[in-house]
């Protein structure tokens, strides 16, 4: 193996030539598909800001032609102008992330073209209309486009390409209507103009790209340097490799292609568990160390010197891996960077690899492979003896959300105190084990008495639900267990894995930090909950979805304010479904993200048949903000229907801020930025924290129906946290929304605390769009709108 080099993913140059600054070749030296990268990434932030400038430009040519030339052509030529802005606009949004990776030839051709069709669009004024007009007119276009092409040579300073041709064309459009007419002197000045706008935008394109540069270029090798210096003071690295959030292959160093046998150009952009995982990719039958590695992926955690077996090219090697996880400026994560080894040499004792792939090497149990083994010898053992044997999974309550808050390390923490109080309470005969993640199992070889698994599983929940301290913080956490019998259960080992987890599934949804032990019933609830998820994945397109609608209206002059989107399933083969049970199950498989966002887009073509201060709130979960496309939906929804930002309120609960808080704050604060309300629904009832508010300005607070049901009946703490919440809305100028008001009662209460809105039965059941669209026609609220 090589000692630490640096990566071979420089990409400064030692000068930038003017050809290659512009686009139209790539020297040998410097990786220039990551400066281009530099350069593109800058298109998506100008966006907006050219947008408005060619809209005024336009308006003003529009202006100085009017009556002038037909106003079929003016208009088909906005028209068409419109069209290629915004066909611009929506490619060089995908290039937003261009920094981060490489820019490839075709992405290139497509910008070129898109400037080359806005130019050829601009030129049309200064050729057809022209002659329309006088020689003032001719002037005054001129000038329009002499500052759009001046706004352009500065706004995009990294994109000289499209300076220059923007330029040339509507400067030469102009040079030839001046010498058509015979004005040379103005036809000297536009020559000019282009020539001088042209040098200062490729200047300025170079200046820009030298900063750019040599700013990724201080940072990453900042970075780069910090991490070989620690890898080399533990043992020497190969190459660099790094990931995106989605844990795709970024920056592929020509190093690391090399080890994967494949060009930079054909993995990049992969998954990095598909590049290495060869035919288990398509099985889903993969080594136990690419499980180990794709969960440390997803968990967000530092890792050192994790060995993987990689399978490439039909072969198998051994490679030692380190990375941490990488964050932007805003405390986003962004993916991982580490380094990397092929140890397969190294690896060849039979001892120590035996060893590496049957312990866990953070807490130093048994893992996967090895509790898998034992269990097969106990099921021998009990076939052999006519006895019994068992296997224990172990699943952590709470675990997920101590690490999300507290971080990686305090979680590793945590898994090495619950490991180490695991083995303090085995017997003879037991094996306990980690099989990834919070998941621990413990494999019991004589199982005849079975209250022995009463009371391990007992013992189990008791004493990992005892507090821990770690860093100064004491941490709760609990445990649920489902357990199987062999071979009563289950005759393979397979068999018994798989019903012990369905127990364990059992004891999760029944609350956690319970045990359960499998049934047959069990396997009849994981097949109905199979045939659900298979039914769900294809209601969107059988059309089975529907959406019902709840009014919340003024607490005062009770005026129809808003309806509360509430989704509907009537499934061809299970008939109506409640969302209680297929909402939770379309968020555990994520079909809850293309399901929200024919949510949001119906909702919104609705709303859009309502008066104008009627606003539709629409309920999203974890899962969807998490999701990094979530904002472009919600923009496109509003855009598709033409919908108004300030009448869109998206609903979330606590919960989500457990998971990923600054990826959920960052979403909502960019809808918020363009208009849309944010409501926290169910206040008090979960997660609460007052630093919610602190750091989100909500446009609604949302009392639970339980409390306001409980003030209702002069319950002291209802009547209290009613107010408290009211009070602390009022101070923070937000408003509250009293959910569940079902009785004359419980609206005179609502009313006396001070809430602003209600919702509820009281007022109206979720209706279907008909019979909404009818509430407006009755007569009391149409006095109260009018009043």
């Amino acid at each position: 193996m090589t000692t630490a080099h640096a990566p071979e993913t420089d990409a400064s140059p030692a000068k930038l030539p003017i050809l290659a600054v512009i686009g139209l070749r790539n020297p040998a030296e410097g990786d220039w598909g990551r400066l281009r990268g530099l350069q593109y990434s800058s298109l998506a932030k100008l966006t907006f800001a050219r947008l408005v400038a060619h809209a005024l430009a336009a308006l003003l040519v529009l202006q100085i032609y009017a009556g002038k030339v037909h106003v079929v052509f003016l208009v088909g030529w906005m028209a068409l102008l419109v069209g290629v802005l915004i066909s611009g606009a929506r490619f060089d949004r995908t290039l937003i992330d261009a920094d981060r990776r490489r820019i490839s030839r075709q992405e290139m051709h497509r910008q070129t073209i898109s400037s080359l069709v806005v130019a050829l669009v601009w030129a049309v004024p200064m050729l057809a209309f022209s002659p329309f007009g006088d020689p003032a007119q001719r002037m005054t276009l001129w000038t329009v486009l002499a500052m759009l092409m001046t706004g352009m040579a500065v706004t995009f300073a990294a994109m000289p390409m499209a300076t220059v041709m923007f330029g040339g064309i509507v400067g030469l459009s102009g040079v030839a209507a001046f010498l058509f007419w015979g004005e040379y002197t103005a036809a000297a000045v536009a020559v000019a103009f282009v020539a001088i706008v042209s040098v200062g935008g490729v200047e300025a394109a170079r200046t820009f790209l030298g900063a750019r540069v040599a700013e990724a270029g201080m940072a990453e090798k900042a970075e780069v340097v910090s991490l070989l210096l620690r890898e080399f003071e533990e043992g020497d690295a190969d190459w660099l490799w790094q990931v995106d959030a989605n844990r795709r292959v970024r920056s592929v160093s020509p190093r690391f292609a090399f080890a994967l046998g494949e060009d930079p150009e054909d993995v990049d952009g992969k998954p990095l568990i598909q590049l290495v995982a060869g035919p288990a990719w398509d099985s889903g039958h993969f080594h136990s160390s690419l499980h180990d590695l794709a969960e440390r992926l997803k968990r967000r955690e530092s890792f050192s010197n994790l060995l993987v077996r990689v399978s490439l090219h039909g072969g198998f090697r051994w490679w030692e891996l380190s990375a941490s996880p990488k964050f932007d400026e805003n405390g986003t994560f962004v993916g991982f960077r580490g380094v990397g080894s092929d140890v397969t040499e190294q690896r060849e004792s039979a001892d120590k690899i035996a060893y590496l792939a049957r312990y866990d090497t953070l807490t130093g149990l048994p893992n996967r492979l090895m509790l898998t083994e034992a269990l097969g010898d106990a099921m021998g053992y009990a076939e052999k003896w006519r006895t019994r044997c068992a296997f224990l999974m172990i699943d952590l309550d709470r675990f997920k959300a101590i690490n999300d808050t507290l971080g990686h390390l305090v979680g590793d923490q945590l898994l090495a105190l619950v490991s180490h109080r695991l083995k303090q309470i085995m017997q003879d005969g037991e094996v306990c084990g980690r099989l990834g993640g919070d998941e621990f199992a413990v494999v019991i070889r004589d199982a005849a008495n079975e209250d022995r698994i009463t009371d391990l599983s007992a013992a189990i929940i008791a004493t990992l639900s005892q507090p821990y301290e770690i860093d100064h913080h004491m941490l709760y956490v609990g445990a649920s267990v489902g357990s199987a019998i062999g071979p009563r259960d289950g005759s393979t080992v397979e068999t018994l894995l798989r019903n012990a987890d369905l127990a364990l599934y059992r004891a999760k949804d029944d609350g956690g930090g319970r045990h359960c032990t499998y049934e047959p019933l069990l396997h009849a609830h994981a097949e109905e909950r199979r045939k659900l998820e298979f039914s769900l994945r294809h209601a969107l397109e059988r059309n089975e979805f529907s959406l019902m609608y709840q009014p919340v209206v003024d607490a005062t002059t009770e005026q129809l304010l808003s309806f509360e989107a509430l989704i509907r399933w009537n499934s061809t083969e299970h008939g109506f479904v409640s969302p209680a049970k297929f909402i939770p199950l379309a968020e555990d498989t994520r079909l809850i993200v293309p399901i929200g966002e024919w949510v949001l887009r119906a909702a919104c073509r609705e709303a859009m048949n309502w008066p104008e201060h009627v606003k539709i709130a629409v309920n999203v979960s974890g899962e969807q903000l998490l999701d990094p496309y979530f904002a472009e939906t919600v923009v496109g929804a509003l855009a598709s229907t033409g919908l108004s930002p300030h009448r869109l309120e998206i609903e979330v609960t606590e919960s989500i801020f457990v998971r990923d808080g600054t990826t959920a704050q960052m979403t909502l604060e960019n809808l918020m930025g363009i208009g849309c309300g944010v409501a926290l629904d169910d206040f008090g009832t979960g997660y609460s924290s007052l630093g919610y508010l602190r750091k989100m300005r909500f446009s609604t607070i949302k009392v639970d129906r339980s409390f306001v049901q409980g003030a209702a009946k002069d319950n002291p703490e209802s009547l209290a946290i009613v107010r408290a919440v009211v009070a602390m809305a009022d101070a923070l100028e937000m408003s509250t929304t009293a959910e569940g008001v079902e009785t004359e009662a419980e609206l005179d209460c609502i009313r006396r605390l001070g809430c602003k809105k209600i919702q509820g039965y009281y007022f109206g059941r979720p209706m279907n769009r008909t019979d909404a669209l009818a509430l407006f026609g009755q007569t009391r609220f149409q006095e109260r709108a009018a009043g």
